[in-house]
């Protein structure tokens, strides 16, 4: 507890610069009555003061959240800069380069600090500060921990020991030096940040675009567009930004890329995986150009009684304007030309109408918008089949052959329909939204190569800041390394990756048990060191089956009870059971599919979780989560790292489904383990030496083994190869 001498001086400086900043406040809500002269330069003294009152605090806001000394100075930092009447500053920016050392200082590098305080506090009352004495630490190196010696102090924890809510909070005040490094990343360029779940990657790319528009005098929060993996994630971060004083960056969610949103129509992975391939584009835009239908020979194109245009100049037309730079231009072209020779070939041109020369043009080149377009598309095999190419097998072809709605406003779209909507709006009228001068994606390692190709173009220069984890990679497309994105994104900009190594927001209790999941995973990825002790080990329910939803309920409940922020994550197989059972215990809820996150407890599917955080999460059946899935495991290590607190797993399977572990040779008075204890995982408090090593090459052996059984049982030998050559293509290899 700090001396309350230092407290009571601490408190008098809040309460001078919160009286500055009322003062400051007052003047501007004042400015445009007292301007003098017309109208128009009273509106835009208006309109400025109040863009500054949209970035001002509100009036009970602490005005500071640390201070630092160095030999020459002692500066508070707080959200917003803060003056004295003479324009002397009080609190300076956290986004303001004089603010550095209050986020660089470690023991390692001072630059200059000698010492630091971090303030704790209700609204903007002084409750207390934790305070770092970089001599201090100097001369106690040998007693330092590992938290210490990279600028962990308490506050940091402190705050993540703090209850949850429905929005993501920002970080201003807990800024790690590794976090501020990227976080101050020129504009120019494309940043990759890897982290692992807790490691603070979201808010660091929040908080990154709070510190370009403050820095980056040409760039307006209109140039800027945050991409997330779906609308309830979007609605959990969309407070960030505003609560920094930067209101009017726009977010969006990868589902609503386009001009019509994903309505969850529900489709194969195999269907996704082959919508999101590249190869895609090629096949929209030879299907669009087959929309346009020449005239036969020996006909004529009749625009009234009397007045016909011949076949050859009107295939020639068309054949001119196809190459224009979208459909609809093309379109636009060649109707000029048919309304120039029709109105030349008739003595009466006044007579021929908008409609008449439309409804000529459209037995040509038809209207289409990019829902009608893709419609019709996928609603035909004739026209699938067109349009494949060289590209595309039959298989593929019956893949994305679907029966079409009625009306096109029935018709339900996937998820993966919305980057070919996309893709349709560019070829149709020659633009997809934008363009943007930085954009900021997260959850970047799930997106296909469609989807990149709806962010690369709304990218002016290709500056952006793309974060994820790729042992959270769940959908088909998911790579391996970044490269492959950064080469499908890449533009003028330069590339960095950089990884983030500290886990703050997992326990370590919580986080040792997901990360045996890793080796089966994600082998090639090194995981976060978790810095900080949960209040308690995770806890294991095992049920009878159908026991299973109403413990799932009964726990969150007791979580819910105590205040806390709660997530149920549940395979899909399980929602419905899980909703029945909280209507029927009349408990409130929030359904994330509906795309929404309350106060309490809120039922998540574990893709539907990526991203979000709650004090405490339940997951409902580990071993139906990862399920047979080839990315199972990962979904799995998804939902396990849900919570900053407590953790319950209620299952009926076993805890962690791993593979079982290789047959090695015995003594002949070894016990033989059974299969059952084999893949049964224990958790805290059990010795875990008979956990297997993964070995990469066993976890193929058991996908390829049955693969190979099917081949032999069904197929002749000679078509073997054929098989072979046809999985390498399908796999892009």
């Amino acid at each position: 507890m700090a001396d309350a001498t230092q407290l009571a001086v601490e408190q008098e400086y809040f309460d001078h610069a919160a009286k500055c900043r009322e003062r400051s406040r007052a003047t501007l809500i004042a400015a445009p009555a007292n301007a003098a002269g017309p109208i128009a330069g009273m509106s835009a003294v208006k309109r400025t003061a109040d863009k500054y009152l949209a970035r001002m605090a509100d009036p009970d806001e602490a005005v500071a959240i640390g201070r630092f000394e160095t030999e020459d100075d002692t500066l508070y930092v707080g959200k917003r800069r803060i003056s004295d009447d003479d324009g002397e500053p009080l609190v300076i920016n956290w986004q303001a380069p004089a603010a550095e050392p209050f986020y660089r200082a470690t023991f390692d590098e001072p630059i200059g600090v000698l010492r630091k305080r971090d303030f704790r506090t209700e609204k903007n009352r002084v409750l207390d500060f934790d305070e770092t004495v970089f001599a201090d630490l100097a001369g106690r190196i040998a007693e330092l921990t590992s938290n210490e010696h990279d600028g962990v102090n308490d506050t940091v924890l402190r705050d993540l020991d703090e209850d949850r809510t429905g929005e993501m909070r920002d970080i201003v005040q807990t800024i790690h030096a590794s976090q501020y490094h990227l976080i101050r990343q020129p504009l120019d360029r494309l940043l990759i940040v890897q982290g692992g779940p807790g490691t603070g990657k979201s808010v660091v790319a929040l908080h990154r675009v709070s510190w370009l528009l403050f820095n980056e005098e040409s760039l307006a929060p209109r140039d800027v567009l945050v991409i997330g993996p779906n609308p309830t994630f979007t609605k959990y971060i969309s407070s960030v930004l505003p609560g920094l004083g930067d209101h009017d960056v726009q977010h969006r969610d990868i589902l609503s890329l386009g001009p019509q949103r994903s309505d969850g129509r529900e489709e194969d992975r195999e269907t996704a995986e082959l919508k999101g391939s590249a190869r895609m584009a090629g096949l929209l835009e030879r299907a669009l150009r087959q929309r346009l239908r020449p005239l036969p020979d020996g006909t004529r194109l009749e625009i009234v009684p009397g007045v016909a245009l011949g076949t050859a100049e009107v295939n020639q037309a068309a054949s001119a304007a196809i190459d224009a730079a979208s459909y609809n231009s093309g379109r636009q072209q060649f109707r000029a030309w048919v309304e120039r020779a029709a109105r030349n070939a008739t003595r009466r041109p006044e007579a021929l109408t908008a409609t008449i020369f439309d409804n000529a043009v459209e037995r040509i080149w038809p209207a289409l918008t990019p829902q009608s377009f893709l419609q019709e598309l996928l609603g035909s095999r004739e026209r699938l089949t067109a349009a494949a190419g060289d590209e595309f097998l039959a298989g593929d072809i019956n893949r994305l052959y679907r029966q079409a709605a009625e009306r096109i406003s029935d018709e339900r779209w996937s998820n993966s329909d919305v980057a070919l909507l996309d893709e349709a709006e560019l070829l149709i009228r020659g633009s997809s939204g934008g363009p943007y001068r930085h954009i900021v994606v997260d959850e970047a390692q799930d997106l296909s190569p469609m989807q990149l190709r709806s962010i690369k173009r709304r990218s002016t220069t290709g500056s952006m800041t793309l974060v994820g984890d790729l042992a959270q990679a769940t959908n088909p497309w998911a790579p391996d390394t970044w490269d492959s994105i950064a080469d499908q994104l890449r533009k003028d900009a330069p590339v960095e990756q950089h990884t983030l190594e500290l886990g703050y927001r997992v326990p370590r209790q919580i986080y040792d048990l997901a990360a045996r999941l890793l080796p089966y995973a994600a082998p090639s990825i090194t995981p976060p060191r978790a810095i900080r002790e949960g209040p308690s080990e995770p806890t294991i329910v095992e049920v009878d089956r159908d026991d299973t939803a109403k413990s799932a309920v009964d726990a969150a409940r007791e979580y819910a009870g105590r205040g806390l922020f709660v997530g149920i994550v549940c395979p899909e197989a399980l929602h419905d059971d899980i909703v029945d059972q909280l209507k029927r215990q009349g408990v409130s809820f929030a359904d994330a599919a509906e795309g929404k996150l309350g106060t309490s407890i809120n039922l998540v599917s574990p893709t539907g979780s990526k991203g979000l955080e709650f004090d405490a999460a339940i997951v409902v059946e580990p071993e139906r989560i990862a399920g047979h899935d080839p990315v199972g495991l990962r979904t799995l290590y998804v939902a396990l790292t849900r919570t900053t607190r407590y953790l319950t797993i209620v299952h009926t399977g076993v805890v962690l489904p791993l593979p079982p572990p290789e047959q090695t040779a015995r003594t002949a008075d070894e016990p033989r383990q059974s299969s059952a204890s084999a893949k049964t995982v224990p958790v805290s408090g059990v010795d875990t030496s008979t956990v297997p090593t993964p070995r990469p090459n066993r976890f193929a052996a058991a996908i390829a083994g049955p693969l190979a059984d099917d081949i032999r049982s069904s197929t002749q030998p000679e078509l073997w190869p054929a098989i072979l050559e046809e999985l390498r293509r399908q796999l892009g290899l």
